[in-house]
């Protein structure tokens, strides 16, 4: 049973997340014959400015 963790920056619209779902899911399906109802997508939103890229904070 496939599990997916994806970690985005907030600020996508539930379209956009669910369309990104739902083509993850197809993709695994597609690459490993697993069921769909077994392909698990799990998102991670993160707030703007608590990352950083070489060492800097992003906005």
């Amino acid at each position: 049973m496939p599990f997916v963790h994806v970690e985005l920056v907030e600020g996508r619209s539930k379209e956009q997340l669910d369309g990104m779902m739902k083509d993850i899911t197809e993709a695994v399906h597609k690459n490993t014959g697993a069921p769909k109802e077994h392909i698990h997508v799990i998102v991670n939103e993160m707030k703007k400015g608590t990352y950083a890229v070489d060492g800097a904070w992003k906005e």
